[in-house]
C-alpha cells in the first residue's frame, strides 16, 4: 500500500476532494473555492507557491496552476520568454509561461482521465510534488535572466546541473 493511500480511500471520490484531504495531510494552508476547484499554498525553499487545482468534468481533465510573483524589468523581458523556451523544453511534464498582465510566472499541468478514469493520491500528490520541484529547480535561473545578467544559456546550467555532496 503506498504511503498516501495509509490515511485515503479513492474509490469513487471526486479529485478535488483527494486533494483536499491531501493538503489536510501535509498542513498546507487551502481553501475549497468550489466543488471543483482548490487554491493552496506550498512553502518551498524559494517561495510560497500558490497551487489551484481544478476539476473539469466535461474535458475529464485536473489541472494544475503553480504560481509565484515576479516582476522582471520590461527590458529583460525577450531574455524571460528565450529561458522559458529552453526551460519547456526540458519539462517533460508540465510546462512554464509568463502571465504579464499579473505579473506572475506559471507552471501548468493538465492530467487527463478520459473514460471515467480515477486519478488516485500518489498521483495527484507526484503532479503537485513535480509543480514544486520544477519551479524550485528553475526558479533561480529565471532570476539570474532578469537580475543577474546573465544569458538564458548561462542562467539555465544553473538549473540542469547535477549538484554532488554538501556544503
Amino acid at each position: 500500500m503506498a504511503h498516501t493511500e495509509q490515511y485515503i480511500d479513492a474509490d469513487d471520490l471526486h479529485p478535488i476532494d483527494i486533494v483536499e484531504t491531501l493538503a489536510e495531510h501535509h498542513e498546507w494552508e487551502f481553501d475549497r473555492v468550489a466543488d471543483d476547484q482548490i487554491a493552496m499554498a506550498v512553502e518551498g525553499q524559494w517561495r510560497t507557491y500558490s497551487i489551484t487545482l481544478a476539476w473539469s468534468a466535461y474535458d475529464e481533465t485536473l489541472r494544475l496552476i503553480c504560481t509565484f510573483e515576479m516582476e522582471p524589468p520590461n527590458e529583460k523581458l525577450p531574455e524571460l520568454y528565450e529561458i522559458l523556451n529552453l526551460t519547456n523544453d526540458n519539462c517533460w511534464a508540465g510546462g512554464f509561461t509568463y502571465w504579464r498582465e499579473q505579473r506572475l510566472m506559471v507552471y501548468r499541468y493538465g492530467l487527463v482521465l478520459a473514460g471515467g478514469q480515477m486519478a488516485g493520491p500518489e498521483q495527484i500528490n507526484t503532479l503537485i510534488k513535480a509543480a514544486v520541484t520544477s519551479s524550485e529547480r528553475y526558479y533561480p535561473a529565471f532570476q539570474l535572466v532578469c537580475w543577474g545578467d546573465q544569458s538564458p544559456e548561462e542562467a539555465l546550467q544553473v538549473a540542469i546541473a547535477e549538484t554532488y555532496g554538501r556544503a
